[in-house]
């Protein structure tokens, strides 16, 4: 693990604070580039890059389902098998809807959300203004995937979900005021729906994909769920799951915030409780 985010750290700082490393990212974040690795990982071409990929991440392929996996994405969005990621049961609990690294946020105006070498304010993140003053004074999850995580996720509660809104990502080579300290940033291709759900209100949930691939596939358009059905997947490439919570709708440990605050995030596995109900009758 330590070997890997270093590896990853070498990279991002080449592709981000050097001069031909921001000339490269502008060519890998363009919309052609991710079709056509999208067209290599669908293929059976790719099927070499499965054993190095299992073997690099430390992926104990035995906790999932492979029968037969016909290209590397086969392997990438592979199942894990039934009985290994059990969901909390309970009402009231608030589950984890995929694994990852968990960081936790008050939504404010000013909240800054660390998204994928990107930044943004809720308003950014959804392109809603109507939509994001739901959650002012609310909860904000954002959950990390990396490449040896399970990229299959789950829906967090029963309820009934709206339509799908994808909204395609752009590469900035001019840095915002708001941002100084990151000279050039992604805005990734995302995709959120607002679920009415039974215990935890009005949750908008958006995935967003990498910046090369980072495909993301959602099982249902409007639709009714429940608690643990999966909702989708992602197809190669590191990707995040956020979730937005209404104003006293749910309650986390404190200790969660006091992590997010010093940079550290909270290893979760999909299904696990994360925190619960807010009973306002108390």
């Amino acid at each position: 693990m330590t070997y890997i985010k270093k590896e990853e750290e070498k990279t991002l700082n080449f592709l981000y604070h050097t001069v031909s490393g921001r000339m490269l990212l502008k060519i890998l974040s363009s919309r052609w580039i991710s079709r056509l690795c999208a067209a290599f990982l669908d293929s059976r071409f790719s099927k070499p890059l499965i054993k190095p990929f299992i073997r690099k991440n430390h992926i104990n392929i035995t906790e999932y389902i492979c029968d037969n996996f016909k290209c590397f994405n086969d392997c990438f969005s592979r199942k894990i098998k039934q009985g290994l990621r059990p969901v909390d049961e309970s009402p009231e609990s608030l589950i984890s809807p995929c694994d990852g690294f968990l960081s936790v946020y008050h939504i404010t105006d000013k909240t800054i959300l660390p998204v994928k070498q990107s930044q943004y304010t809720v308003d950014m993140l959804l392109k809603n203004r109507r939509l994001s003053r739901l959650y002012q004074n609310g909860i904000c999850l954002v959950f990390r995937l990396c490449v040896h995580h399970y990229h299959r996720y789950c829906y967090i509660d029963n309820g009934v979900k709206g339509k799908n809104f994808f909204i395609s990502g752009k590469l900035h080579t001019v840095r915002p005021i708001a941002l100084e300290t990151v000279p050039v940033f992604t805005q990734n291709c995302r995709e959120y729906t607002i679920m009415k759900t039974e215990n935890f209100g009005r949750v908008t949930q958006v995935e967003v994909g990498a910046m090369l691939v980072g495909k993301i596939k959602n099982h249902h358009n409007r639709t009714s769920f429940v608690k643990g059905q999966e909702k989708g997947m992602f197809l190669y490439g590191g990707s995040t799951i956020i979730l937005l919570f209404e104003k006293d709708t749910i309650k986390l440990p404190q200790n969660f915030f006091a992590m997010t605050k010093y940079g550290k995030e909270l290893p979760v596995k999909m299904g696990e409780k994360l925190g619960k109900k807010l009973d306002t009758r108390l």
